[in-house]
């Protein structure tokens, strides 16, 4: 007989199970029955409602983000006055937003209609290639815009700025090292394999060997430890930066009697760190969509009974909310943005007229900034 009818034997499904001897798996195409893992036959069939739940979520996210991020990326391409080096990041960040949900949620909304895996083995593996490859991205996407505002904030006047050289330098290395660290798993260090729920692919957390292992202990500390330790870091040192400039500006006005002090390099400041707050808010929400997969594969390798088929499952839905944040986020907070977003697409800009006045004044200290910096 087959290991799941001699593994049912060993772990008997309680009597109360509607599903009688049925398992998650059984639904599962035969040519992709080697990459499931022994420890999901012992659980019976997700409830068909969650499938209807994820697969609509998805669909929701998945337009979100391919719209948003289009907008981000072409807004940002055709404005010229946000063509700077920084932002040239921030169009890096919308294009693998942007890429993940067009390769990835047309499938899941597919395993989740089907309520399993249909598109092959092949293609589970290129699916869970593509999820880590553009996570990869993002997150190294937003360590170097995190570099940037410390670069601009803490050192000041004596930092070297950023040109579009190092812009692209960067951009390239991303890629090129994220496509280097997600090919392993093709030739034998980890693997992708279906996730429990069979409605989408990723790394295997599950395998016991120390060399499977050893890839996700390695994956762990560069794209979640260390950035999130260098991102806390850099942000430690910038809150204190923006606190002392507010404190010298405030004494600055009580000394000359004035209720504010904001000259032309104060405003620089000012701009500076409204665009900080934005690089904080959208790592904050990055490492919010990612730390479920964290957590998953961390409890797959240290405490298996915990990861259960709808447990997985959560790991999928928050890291494709991720790709919705950014545009929303950027949409938001940077003024810029929002004023050249109401010239092309006014339709998609809802600001009242108090709004729009504080926003022109931002636009108008971002854009005195600039031009007193090429004067």
């Amino acid at each position: 007989m087959s290991w799941n009818n001699q593994e049912m034997e060993d772990n008997p499904i309680p009597s109360t199970n509607p599903y009688g001897n049925y398992t998650v798996v059984d639904t599962a195409a035969k040519e992709i029955l080697h990459m499931v893992h022994e420890h999901w036959y012992q659980f019976p069939p997700m409830n068909p409602l969650w499938y209807s739940l994820v697969g609509f979520w998805i669909v929701v996210m998945g337009s979100l983000s391919l719209a948003g991020n289009f907008v981000v990326i072409w807004v940002f391409m055709n404005t010229k006055s946000l063509r700077t080096p920084a932002n040239l990041l921030v169009v890096n960040l919308a294009l693998s937003d942007f890429l993940m949900m067009f390769t990835m949620f047309p499938p899941m909304v597919v395993s989740c209609y089907w309520q399993t895996w249909t598109l092959g083995a092949l293609f589970c593996e290129i699916y869970g290639f593509l999820g880590s490859l553009f996570g990869c991205v993002s997150i190294w996407t937003m360590v170097w815009i995190t570099a940037d505002r410390y670069n601009v904030i803490v050192k000041g006047v004596s930092a070297e700025p950023l040109t579009s050289g190092g812009s692209m330098l960067r951009i390239a290395g991303t890629w090129v090292a994220s496509i280097a660290w997600c090919l392993p798993p093709f030739f034998g260090w980890n693997r992708y394999v279906p996730e429990g729920n069979l409605t989408a692919c990723g790394t295997d957390y599950l395998t016991e060997t120390q060399l499977s292992k050893s890839y996700l202990y390695v994956y762990s500390i560069w794209v979640y430890l260390f950035p999130l330790a260098y991102i806390i870091y850099s942000y430690t040192f910038i809150v204190k930066a923006v606190a002392a400039h507010e404190k010298a500006m405030r004494e600055q006005a009580k000394k000359m009697g004035v209720k504010s002090l904001r000259n032309e390099e104060n405003q620089k400041t000012s701009a500076e760190c409204r665009l900080a707050k934005v690089a904080l808010m959208t790592v904050t929400l990055w490492f919010m969509a990612w730390t479920p997969y964290f957590i998953i594969n961390w409890g797959g390798m240290f405490n298996k009974p915990m990861v259960t088929p709808l447990f997985s499952i959560w790991g999928s839905v928050f890291a494709k909310a991720n790709a919705v944040y950014n545009p929303i986020v950027y949409a938001i907070s940077h003024p810029k943005y929002r004023a050249a977003l109401e010239k092309k697409l006014p339709c998609l800009v809802c600001t009242g007229e108090g709004d729009k006045a504080s926003e022109v004044g931002s636009v108008s200290t971002v854009e005195t900034s600039e031009k007193a910096e090429s004067a």
